[in-house]
């Protein structure tokens, strides 16, 4: 490909801005000055601007620990996880896998590969998410054996889901739990809790598949996924 299109797409600059990089002799192959943005480059050539290495990607990996109050879009008048990436990691054709509720927090997924965003949220690959959650009411044993069966909600019947019960609180009425799903409709944790009746205080996702949340990623913050995790995610 053309090295001004190699460029171009790892977000060094537009087309016409590279011409200045490039009469100023600042773009570099093999520690050959390069003038022109004609010249030709492969996947694999490593280009060097102001002395440093360039590597091209076409696939991007941003793990999200997202906040409450931020919406999973790509494009919103209100604050979306997009708008959480530093101007130098925003690329245009990122979007976030799946959606968590404005105020649902925790594991998210920004990504602009299209084929693994399908296989993670594709309903015949049941694919795992583990979520915590504060509720209002005292989960029962009942409650766990309900979720163990799957739920009839209104328009659809849930998939069996596991209930774990962390620790109840007698004098709130509350209980803390985690419930892993291998789906993702619509506010489904919150639906299903209120089809046994009770209600989602606080929601966190933990996990999506073989990703887990870092203990040390703070809410708003986000970090590359490595190369174990995207095979990992892909297998």
């Amino acid at each position: 490909m053309r090295i001004d299109r190699f460029l171009s797409y790892m977000q060094v600059g537009s087309r016409q801005s590279l011409k200045a990089l490039f009469k100023a002799g600042r773009i570099q192959v093999n520690g050959q000055v390069i003038g022109n943005g004609k010249f030709q480059v492969t996947e694999a050539t490593v280009v060097e601007v102001d002395g440093e290495p360039i590597h091209y990607q076409t696939d991007f990996y941003w793990l999200l620990n997202k906040p409450a109050g931020v919406i999973s879009a790509t494009t919103d008048p209100q604050k979306t996880v997009i708008d959480l990436l530093t101007p130098a990691d925003y690329r245009a054709d990122l979007f976030p896998v799946g959606r968590l509720d404005k105020d649902t927090t925790g594991l998210l997924l920004l990504t602009n590969d299209g084929d693994l965003a399908h296989s993670l949220l594709s309903p015949k690959k049941h694919v795992s998410k583990k979520y915590q959650a504060k509720i209002a009411g005292i989960v029962t044993e009942t409650d766990q054996a309900q979720f163990a069966v799957g739920i009839q909600l209104s328009d659809f019947q849930a998939q069996p889901a596991q209930l774990t019960v962390l620790e109840t609180d007698e004098q709130t009425q509350t209980s803390l739990i985690t419930v892993e799903i291998h789906e993702g409709k619509f506010h489904q944790v919150k639906r299903m809790f209120h089809a046994v009746d009770k209600e989602v205080l606080t929601l966190q996702r933990l996990t999506m598949g073989s990703l887990t949340l870092p203990t040390d990623l703070l809410p708003g913050q986000y970090r590359a996924l490595t190369t174990a995790e995207i095979e990992a995610l892909k297998e």
